[in-house]
C-alpha cells in the first residue's frame, strides 16, 4: 500500500480532524519515516511530542510546500492558496483519494450540496437492517485512511463527501449518489463553474460496472448524468424525500427487501440542525434547520412545512447569494413574522414585497428567540432556516442551532 510514497518526502497539509489520521496512517505505514506537517495554527497538546516530524505553523506555513515531494492536502485548505507554492513535479492528493484507489471493498460515495448528510445516514441505516456490514466515514462519520488497515473485499463504506473532498479527485467511488448543485462555497473555487466541476468528479471516473444514483429533476446534476459511463438510476422528490428517494435507490442495488428499506426510512429522525423538530412550547412548534445555508433549502423547508411557518428567522454572512427567488416564495407564504440577522438579512428583505409581513432585526439569538415568542401564533411554527452561513455572529452552523435550541426551551 502507497509503496509509490515509501522514498518520498511526505507533507501533511492541514492538521485538524483528517490531518490527524493521515498522520497515525502513514506512522503505522511508514513507522520510520520523517513526516512534514504545515498548519497555520499552531501544534497543540499530545502532538508537540511525537517523534520524526517536522512541524510548519504559522503565516507562513505554505512556504514550506516546495520541500516535498507528496503534498496530502486536507479539505478546507482551497487549492486556489496553494497553488502559487507548487511545481509541477510535486503530487498533491488527499484522504479521499487514497482511499478510493487503496480500498478493496465497495465504496458508496454521497454528495450534493445539500442532503448528503442525511442521505449517507439514512444510506448506512437501511445497509445495517438489511444486513450489510456498513461503516459511514467522511463528512459526517470517521476519517477514513486508518480504516484501510482493517478493510477487505466484503467490506462497505458509505462516505460522505464534500465538495472539497472531491477537489481534483481521480477517483471515483463505484456507486455513486449525486443529490443536486446550488451555488454554495463560492468563497473557496474560483468559480461557480469550478465547483460543478468538482462535483463531478464523483462519477467522472466511474465504469460500465459502477451505478450513479441522481436527481433528474437537477439540470446541473442531469448534465453531469448524462456523460457518465456508469449504470444511471434517476430519483426525483422534494428535501427530505429526495434524500429517502436516493436511499432506497442504494438499498435495492445491495439487494435488501423493500420492507426492510421502508422500516428502516420509517425509523429514521431528521439529523440535528436539519429541519429538527425542537419541541411545542406555549402552543409553539419550533423548527432548527440551521444547516440551511443557501435560499434554495430554505425554500424547500417551507414548503415541506407548509402553511403553519408564522415566524421565519433567517440572515447571516454574506457570500454573495441571490435571495430573489426566495423573496418570491416569502411573498406568497402565510408568514407574518420574519426575524432578521446580520449581514444578509437587509438584502434578504429588500426581495420581500408583501406589507402584510412584520420585520425585526436582531444581533443574537437570545432577542430572535424572545421576538419570536412574542409574535408567533398558538398553532403555529417558528423555523429557523438562515439561507445564509453562520459566520460572524456564531462560530458555524452547530453553535448557531444549539443556541436556537438552548434559548427556545430556557425562554419557554
Amino acid at each position: 500500500m502507497l509503496e509509490e510514497f515509501k522514498d518520498k518526502k511526505i507533507l501533511i497539509l492541514g492538521f485538524g480532524r483528517e490531518g490527524q489520521d493521515n498522520f497515525l496512517f502513514l506512522r503505522r505505514l511508514f513507522p520510520k519515516k520523517t513526516l512534514g506537517v504545515a498548519d497555520r495554527l499552531k501544534i497543540r497538546g499530545r502532538w508537540r511530542k511525537v517523534k520524526n516530524a517536522e512541524f510548519h505553523c504559522g503565516e507562513s506555513y505554505l512556504t514550506s510546500l516546495k520541500d516535498y515531494k507528496v503534498i496530502i492536502k486536507s479539505p478546507g485548505i482551497p487549492f486556489k492558496i496553494i497553488t502559487p507554492f507548487l511545481t509541477k513535479k510535486q503530487i498533491v492528493t488527499t484522504q479521499t483519494e487514497i482511499f478510493l484507489k487503496n480500498c478493496p471493498g465497495q465504496v458508496v460515495g454521497v454528495t450534493g450540496t445539500k442532503g448528503k448528510s442525511t442521505t449517507a445516514t439514512l444510506i448506512h441505516e437501511i445497509l445495517k437492517k438489511g444486513g450489510v456490514k456498513s461503516q459511514l466515514v467522511g463528512n459526517i462519520g470517521r476519517p477514513s485512511l486508518s480504516l484501510l488497515f482493517q478493510a477487505k473485499p466484503q467490506s462497505v463504506y458509505v462516505y460522505e463527501l464534500s465538495s472539497h473532498q472531491l477537489y481534483n479527485l481521480k477517483k471515483s467511488p463505484q456507486i455513486a449518489v449525486l443529490l443536486n448543485i446550488y451555488p454554495e462555497h463560492l468563497d473557496y473555487y474560483r468559480s461557480f463553474s469550478e465547483y460543478v466541476m468538482t462535483k463531478a468528479n464523483i462519477t467522472k471516473y466511474q465504469t460500465k460496472k459502477d451505478y450513479l444514483v441522481f436527481n433528474s429533476r437537477d439540470p446541473l446534476v442531469s448534465k453531469i448524468a448524462r456523460q457518465s459511463k456508469a449504470k444511471k438510476i434517476p430519483v426525483q422528490g422534494k428535501y427530505y424525500n429526495l434524500d429517502k428517494q436516493a436511499a432506497r435507490r442504494v438499498g435495492e442495488i445491495f439487494k435488501i427487501s423493500p420492507q426492510i428499506i421502508s422500516k428502516a426510512i420509517a425509523e429514521f429522525k431528521f439529523l440535528p440542525h436539519r429541519l429538527e423538530f425542537v419541541g411545542k412550547f406555549r402552543g409553539v412548534e419550533f423548527y432548527n434547520d440551521s444547516l440551511s445555508t443557501i435560499p434554495q433549502t430554505t425554500m424547500e423547508a417551507l414548503d415541506h412545512l407548509g402553511d403553519r411557518v408564522h415566524t421565519l428567522i433567517l440572515g447571516g454572512y454574506d457570500r454573495g447569494l441571490d435571495f430573489k427567488k426566495l423573496g418570491q416564495r416569502i411573498n406568497k407564504s402565510k408568514i407574518k413574522t420574519l426575524i432578521l440577522f446580520p449581514n444578509t438579512g437587509q438584502r434578504i428583505l429588500a426581495q420581500v414585497k408583501s406589507r402584510s409581513i412584520k420585520h425585526f432585526f436582531v444581533s443574537n439569538m437570545k432577542k430572535a428567540i424572545e421576538i419570536a415568542y412574542q409574535q408567533t401564533a398558538k398553532g403555529k411554527i417558528c423555523l429557523l432556516s438562515p439561507a445564509s452561513p453562520s459566520f460572524g455572529l456564531f462560530r458555524d452552523y452547530e453553535e448557531r442551532g444549539n443556541l436556537f435550541k438552548k434559548f427556545v426551551k430556557m425562554l419557554k
